[in-house]
């Protein structure tokens, strides 16, 4: 059987409908926490994934293991058992009452191809590995890519000390207590040696209405974007009677507004001049226990992500943070506290992957976008690493991040497609 037959590959994919959508099925039930989904990392809801795709690896004969950050790995052999791994994967968290397919879509679509590959009765050149991964979801501990970094030893200094928002208990914890091995990541001892990652894969969801609007069910990525953030930042001012004027205020919500106003007018310009930017005031708000109808605010609390798709931006973008601080601090007579910084490096779309994509959707006659992320993924963290990345998106109307994720087994299917027809490609040289 020809395995580069781009008709054999469509078959061998859509003879896993039923299979695909009753995964999808009891993974939704795995973390159903109505309304939508909450599979917390390092928690009972991701535990409860993991378990039900470790389960479906074993029944596909898959060689399964884990590393110390507790990711799940299932691989099949390839012909040379010592030549540099294929990894297609993505992670199985989500957000507080999410949808069912951001993550989740693209580690089942790593089981979809290695499916593929036994039902058409051939073996790949190199091992193919479908890594579930942890904690991608950077909401519950304020850390990015805590599951991928810890595969490759970059996690950075500080993170397994955080806690998780809702449990307030640390990283450390939460590893452990699901089979990890803290002081292994501690040590930065690596599962993963880029060097003999031969290229990442990932399929995701789209987070924009990108492929709605066009009426096309995948998208190939171009890249990544990187990111700093403040995940505590507060500004300090004086809590004062209402009625005191306004020059002698030191009015921390007025700050804050200010401040807002200010980087989305950054924002925009950004937008005029064709640079790809975004930034993002998650929490905005007074301090609970001391604010009232009565009282000018002395403090006001929020966290800022800022990320873009070029390094120089980025840091571009970070010195007049700066600058719009230092006038408001100024102007106003606040202190703002940004509180520890957290970092995420631009994923570079490897140009040869992505060429390979784009000629695969049109083996396979799927006309697809060319789209950069609006979101980060685990690929960035692979790049970051040095590893070639490839990113492939699937159509999802309403958005993630929400209950109301509307990807259809049609168009996960599409894009699973793209990925074996690439892989067969480009890894499969004597089929059986």
């Amino acid at each position: 059987m020809d395995a580069t037959d781009p008709r054999m590959i469509k078959a061998a994919i859509q003879a896993q409908r039923d299979a695909m959508q009753a995964l999808f099925d009891q993974l939704r039930q795995d973390g159903l926490d109505e309304p939508g989904v909450s599979r917390d990392p390092y928690g009972a809801g991701e535990q409860r994934a993991h378990a039900t795709l470790t389960k479906a690896a074993e029944a596909l004969a898959l060689e399964i293991g884990h590393d110390d950050a507790a990711n799940l790995y299932m691989t099949l052999p390839g012909r040379d058992r010592t030549a540099p791994v294929l990894v297609i994967g993505s992670h199985l968290d989500s957000v507080p009452h999410g949808g069912n397919f951001d993550g989740a879509a693209g580690v089942l679509a790593g089981l979809a191809t290695v499916t593929a590959f036994r039902a058409m009765g051939v073996t790949p050149d190199c091992d193919i590995t479908v890594m579930g991964i942890r904690a991608e979801e950077s909401v519950w501990f304020q850390v990015s890519y805590i599951g991928s970094r810890g595969s490759l030893g970059t996690l950075p200094d500080g993170a397994l000390d955080v806690r998780r928002v809702d449990t307030g208990r640390t990283l450390v914890d939460h590893i452990a207590a699901c089979g990890g091995n803290p002081d292994a990541l501690h040590a930065r001892i690596r599962h993963f040696d880029p060097s003999r990652i031969r290229a990442y894969l990932e399929l995701h969801i789209e987070q924009a209405p990108s492929l709605v609007e066009a009426r096309r069910s995948v998208a190939i990525c171009t890249g990544i974007p990187g990111n700093f953030r403040y995940p505590e930042a507060w500004i300090e001012g004086s809590h004062d009677h209402v009625g005191l004027p306004r020059r002698f205020r030191h009015d921390a919500a007025m700050a804050g507004a200010e401040f807002a106003m200010a980087l989305d007018a950054l924002w925009a310009d950004y937008d005029e001049r064709g640079i790809a930017m975004a930034c993002t005031f998650g929490r905005f708000h007074t301090d609970q226990a001391a604010h009232g109808l009565t009282i000018v605010p002395g403090a006001f609390h929020f966290s800022l992500d800022v990320r873009a798709y070029d390094e120089a931006v980025l840091a571009e973008l970070e010195d007049k943070v700066g600058r719009i601080i230092d006038g408001i601090e100024q102007r106003r007579a606040v202190r703002f506290h940004l509180g520890p910084k957290a970092r995420a490096a631009v994923g570079v779309v490897d140009p040869t992957i992505k060429a390979g994509l784009e000629a695969a959707a049109h083996d396979q006659g799927i006309p697809v976008l060319h789209i950069g992320s609006p979101a980060s993924h685990d690929a960035a963290a692979f790049a970051a690493a040095g590893v070639p990345v490839g990113m492939v998106f699937v159509r999802n109307e309403n958005g993630s991040h929400n209950p109301n994720e509307a990807m259809t087994i049609d168009d996960f299917l599409d894009g699973t497609a793209v990925l074996v027809e690439w892989i067969a490609r480009t890894s499969i040289h004597n089929p059986q």
